[in-house]
Order: C-alpha cells, then sequence, then structure tokens
C-alpha cells in the first residue's frame, strides 16, 4: 500500500518470510465542526505518523478543498495560497482525497502551499487507518523530517458531508483537538522508547541517533527530577523450529533461533549480520537494567548516543570490544552487564530479551508494538514526527494539568493564555497578583497561594485571602504614602488586625490614610504662649521666650533652668562619686586589716596558746580501762 503500511511484515528467512499482522492500534484525536449548524459535531479522526501533531492543544481553522489537483500528489502553483481563508480569518485545513501517492507527500505539498493542517478523507468506507511514512527508503523522501504541520484522516462520509456544504457554499469551521489524545492522570509522566542499535536502516535510523542525541539532555533533566519514568525497549522476533539450523536463521538470531532481528543491509554475504543487531540491542537492554538497579537510568542515554557516535557500523567499529570501551567510559558496572548478557549461543531464554517480546503485546488500549521506531507515553503510541519539540510537547501533555514541570511551561510550549485579559480569571490589581495559570493544555483559574498565604474563591470572579498579607508583598494590600521625605504605612507585619493607619493619621488603612492636624484639634502644642504647626503625619511645636517644648510631656519649660539643674545634678553626682569613693577604701582598709589579723592569729596559735584558747592537754593515758 503506497499511502501507508496497516501492519508490520517481519521476515526472518532468506527464503521464507511469515507475515504477521499484529493488533495494531490507531490513535485518534477529535474534530470539531463548529459550522454549518448541519454539520456541528465532534468526529473522530486518525493521527498520522509524521508531521507534528498538536499534543495537548488546539488549533482551529477553515476547510479549503481545492478545485484542482484534489490528491495533492503534485505541488500547487506558486500563485496559489492556503495562509487565510478568505473572510474567515482563520488559517486553512486543506482538504484533500486519499489516493495515487503517499500521504506524506499529500502533507508536503499541502504545508509549501501554507495549509496549516492537512485532512485527508478516505476513499472507501472502512474504520479509520494511521498514514504513515513511505516503506521505501530513498533519498527522494528528504521531505519527511521537515513536516511539520499537523495530519488528520478522516472517514468517506465525513470528508463527502464537508465537500457538500463548501460546494453550497457554506463557511465550514473545525478545530482539531489533541488534549485528550493521551491520558494525563498524575504527577509523573511513564513512556517507552521502542527502539534498535542498527544504524545502517537509512533516514529513519538517521532520524532515530539524532532525535536520542537532541532529546539526552531533555530527557535526563526530567529522569533526575523524578518528573519521569523512562524505559527502553528492543524488538526481536524468533526463527521457526524448521528453519532454526539453516545458515540464514544462524546469521539472524541467537540462543538457537529465539531472538533474531533482520540484516542491517539487507545483504547476507557483507557487513553484519541480524544477530550482531539483536547482541547489542541486549546489551543496551542489560546496560539500562543494571544502571536502574543502581538508582541511574539516565545513563543509559548517554551509552546509547557515545555508542552511535563512537562504534559505527560504517567504520566497522559496531562491537563487543567498542561497547565496553564506552560503558567502561561512563561507569559502568561491565561485569553485571556482562553477566546479563549471558551466553548468546546457549540453547536457553535470555530472561531479558524473553521481557521484551512479552512487552511487545500490547496490553489494554495500548496495542501490539509493530513499528520502530515508537514512543508510548502514558501507555499509549506517540505518533508524528520524531525531533525534540514534538516529542517533548506529547511527553508534557501526560502530566495532570498543574503538575508540569517548568520546562514544559517554555516559551513555544506554554499556552500564555494569561497575557490577554488575564485569561479571564480574578485578579487584584492592586496586589499584582491573578488567579490565572498557564498550564501546558491550557489556563486555568485557581486562586493562588502567595507567600504562605492561601487564597480561597472560585479563581473566576473571587479569590479572598484566608490570612494577612505579609508587608512586603504590596504593603500586605494597606495604604503606604511618602511624602516630605517621610513614609508612613498602614501596615504591620503579622498584622491580625488588619491594616491600621499609624499614629498621625485616620482612615480605614487600605484605600486612604489622612493625615490629622493636632493643631487645628487642639490635640498638641497646648502649653501656653506656644506656636504650632502641622506637619504631614505629626506637628512641631516651638515655645515663647526663652522655653523649651518637651514632647512628652506636652509642656515648655525655662532654657535657664534647665541649664542651673543641670549644674546642680552635675555637682550632686561629683559630691556622690567623692562619698562613694571615700567609703569604698574605708571598707576596703577594714577587710584588708581583719584578714591579716586572722592569718597572723592563725601562725601564733601553732606554737603558744592565745587567750581566747583552751589548754590542750599533752600528756598520754597510759594503763588498763
Amino acid at each position: 500500500m503506497r499511502e501507508g503500511r496497516l501492519g508490520f511484515v517481519i521476515c526472518v528467512l532468506l527464503l521464507i518470510c511469515e507475515s504477521t499482522l499484529g493488533r495494531f492500534v490507531v490513535e485518534k484525536n477529535s474534530l470539531r465542526v463548529t459550522s454549518p449548524q448541519n454539520l456541528k459535531d465532534t468526529y473522530e479522526c486518525a493521527i498520522g505518523n509524521f508531521g507534528v501533531p498538536q499534543y495537548g492543544g488546539t488549533l482551529a481553522g477553515a476547510v479549503l478543498y481545492p478545485k484542482a489537483n484534489q490528491r495533492a500528489c503534485r505541488s500547487f502553483s506558486d500563485d496559489v495560497s492556503f495562509k487565510f481563508k478568505s473572510g474567515a480569518g482563520l488559517p486553512v485545513f486543506l482538504l484533500v482525497d486519499r489516493g495515487d501517492c503517499y500521504f506524506t507527500l499529500k502533507a508536503w505539498n499541502a504545508q509549501r502551499a501554507g495549509a496549516a493542517a492537512i485532512l485527508v478523507a478516505d476513499d472507501r468506507p472502512e474504520p479509520l487507518i494511521t498514514m504513515d511514512t513511505p516503506e521505501e527508503e530513498s533519498a527522494r523522501f528528504n521531505y519527511l523530517q521537515n513536516i511539520s504541520i499537523p495530519s488528520a484522516l478522516i472517514s468517506q462520509s465525513l470528508g463527502e458531508a464537508i465537500k457538500r456544504a463548501l460546494e453550497k457554499p457554506e463557511m465550514v469551521k473545525v478545530n482539531l483537538d489533541w488534549r485528550e489524545a493521551l491520558p494525563h492522570p498524575d504527577d509523573r509522566v511513564e513512556y517507552e522508547f521502542w527502539t534498535n542499535s542498527n544504524d545502517e536502516c537509512g533516514p529513519k535510523c538517521d532520524s532515530q541517533k539524532n532525535f536520542l542525541k537532541d532529546f539526552k539532555g531533555v530527557a535526563q533533566i526530567l529522569e533526575k527530577k523524578g518528573y519521569t519514568q523512562f524505559t527502553p525497549h528492543y524488538i526481536t522476533w524468533y526463527c521457526p523450529e524448521a528453519f532454526i539450523l539453516s545458515k540464514q536463521c544462524k546469521s539472524q538470531c541467537i540462543n538457537h533461533g529465539r531472538y533474531c532481528a533482520p540484516d542491517p543491509e539487507e545483504d547476507f554475504a557483507r557487513g553484519y549480520d541480524g544477530k550482531d543487531v539483536v547482541i547489542q540491542n541486549l546489551r543496551q537492554a542489560c546496560f539500562f537494567k543494571v544502571a536502574n538497579e543502581s538508582g541511574k537510568p539516565w545513563l543509559w542515554w548517554d551509552y546509547v548516543t557515545d555508542f552511535a557516535i563512537r562504534c559505527p557500523m560504517k567504520e566497522e567499529k559496531y562491537n563487543k570490544e567498542c561497547a565496553e570501551e564506552v560503558i567502561k567510559s561512563l561507569g559502568a558496572d561491565l561485569n553485571k552487564i556482562n553477566e546479563c548478557v549471558g551466553d548468546t549461543k546457549a540453547d536457553k531464554e535470555n530472561p531479558v530479551l524473553k521481557a521484551e517480546q512479552e512487552a511487545q503485546i500490547g496490553k489494554g488500549p495500548r496495542g501490539d508494538v509493530t513499528i520502530l521506531p515508537t514512543l508510548i507515553i502514558n501507555n499509549r503510541q506517540f505518533r508524528g514526527k520524531l525531533d525534540k519539540g514534538t516529542v517533548l510537547k506529547a511527553i508534557c501533555s501526560g502530566f495532570e494539568e498543574t503538575t508540569e514541570p517548568v520546562i514544559c511551561l517554555r516559551e513555544g510550549i506554554e499556552t500564555n493564555e494569561c497575557m490577554e485579559n488575564n485569561g479571564g480569571c480574578w485578579m487584584d490589581k492592586t496586589l499584582n497578583i491573578t488567579a490565572c495559570r498557564d498550564t501546558f493544555r491550557g489556563r486555568v483559574c485557581q486562586c493562588p497561594i502567595v507567600q504562605g498565604v492561601k487564597f480561597f474563591g472560585d479563581g473566576y470572579k473571587h479569590c479572598e485571602a484566608s490570612g494577612a498579607l505579609p508587608c512586603d508583598l504590596n504593603n500586605g494590600g494597606c495604604w503606604k504614602d511618602t511624602q516630605q521625605g517621610r513614609t508612613y504605612s498602614a501596615c504591620i507585619d503579622d498584622h491580625k488586625e488588619g491594616c491600621k493607619c499609624p499614629p498621625g493619621f485616620r482612615g480605614d488603612g487600605v484605600k486612604n490614610c489622612e493625615d490629622i492636624d493636632e493643631c487645628e484639634e487642639k490635640a498638641a502644642c497646648q502649653c501656653p504662649n506656644c506656636k504650632c504647626k502641622n506637619t504631614w503625619g505629626s506637628y512641631d511645636c516651638k515655645c515663647g521666650g526663652n522655653m523649651l517644648y518637651i514632647r512628652e510631656h506636652d509642656t515648655c519649660i525655662s532654657k535657664d533652668a534647665i541649664s542651673g539643674v543641670g549644674w546642680g545634678f552635675m555637682w550632686v553626682i561629683i559630691l556622690g562619686m567623692a562619698v562613694a569613693g571615700v567609703a569604698g577604701y574605708a571598707f576596703y582598709k577594714y577587710r584588708i586589716r581583719t584578714y591579716m589579723d586572722s592569718e597572723i592569729r592563725a601562725i601564733m596559735a601553732q606554737y603558744m596558746p592565745l587567750d581566747n584558747q583552751a589548754e590542750v592537754a599533752v600528756h598520754a593515758s597510759h594503763g588498763n580501762v
């Protein structure tokens, strides 16, 4: 089939190929028609396995069905532009018919003509299929990695209905919605990457190597911080028992035909064999197993990227020796890895590869893994171009709203809906805080937490703080002003009673605090012969004559009295210090003399009895009692 493959044909023998169609799941998103009225509804469409699906987001446009080149198998002429639908002010979703050429070529021609997305109408009444990339690998398909518009396959019936509406003519407006294309249940994303160590499979291998190199840094950040749980996987097939001893099967398989891979060059007479690929796949899987057990699963990204650079097939370095050099350079446990790889010639199962084959079988909504490479995010298969930006956007859409890491809110990924009219959410312009929060899938109106203070409300029209705001946050929402070189505030940290005007002001403390004129209200400077002058937040008081104003007592006293009182007070202090000195000296002399007398008396008592001591008997008593 030229447009793409529905399954995956597995060839494990030279002479006989068994075609195996796995339980392939078509990944879908929603297409909502908003006009005309008779078509208003939500329809399913299949996500193409190329281009850039807007995971987690939406895209609105107006449908256009070209008058010529309706299968879009040829380039549109230079005078044709699909950038905007005339009269709609919306980007163009180009509707084309299936058939005659690859899906990817249709998308490429539509993109070059300015279309924002492409809708491919099926040409038969059948269940939706996945539009895939061409199976043939050729230099003429070098446009594949340049397709940047999203694509969707719609049913034949919906395609015909849209065409009839456009013939009337009626404006057909649609909205492509990928918000529920991937599950987003919690604050961690689990994702798998089904890959292959083969680097001689043409553009697909080159694309995969570039992706691993570009995405490594992002993947390691997400893994180290616990935002994601990543697991690499490898596809292998088994050789039918009747052909296990054949030369061809022996060259493609290990462990007695249990695990096989196609020949890298599709030429059994030269280069590396399929079994070389299987062994290296096994070594990469074992590297991850050992690294994961040591608590550093992110080292896998270093290993596969370093191996691709240092051990390429073209330079004939794709071997065990080169792989072990890379492993040693990363400080991994080589002995444990070799033990995990085991004996690849033994007639027994390898636990790691057996688990990989079992994991290929889809469980639940995932479906079997039949395409390489395949990315699985939250148990759903990713569709689209394998590049850093597209994959990161898909992973970010797997987080529960408001739990996505900062890397998902960077420029080019976040929605920025809060930039326009605050997203329709509550906002306090005085405090400069808002309930609008950009998330990966759009904005949410959620009352914020500001410096430990939780706001409660519906987030749209009302949010109220559960406690007092700190003064360093827009002064706690309280009044504050600066005049005449002075600054006053109605906010006090840990203010439980709310905003309160400082002394010298009156008001509600929030919107205003008015200066009190202490002079006019006779609240100060009431001493006789005093002159009162009001200032902002305070007042000045001057006494008449040789008088000095004492603010604390709201009174005036004589400056001379102050001076007299001052010198008298000083003489009292000096006299007091003199008396204290004499008394201290007398006390000191008394204490020294007493101490010396007691010492002398103690010494003399050792040699002669003193007047105040009784005689001590010095003879001993002899005889029996």
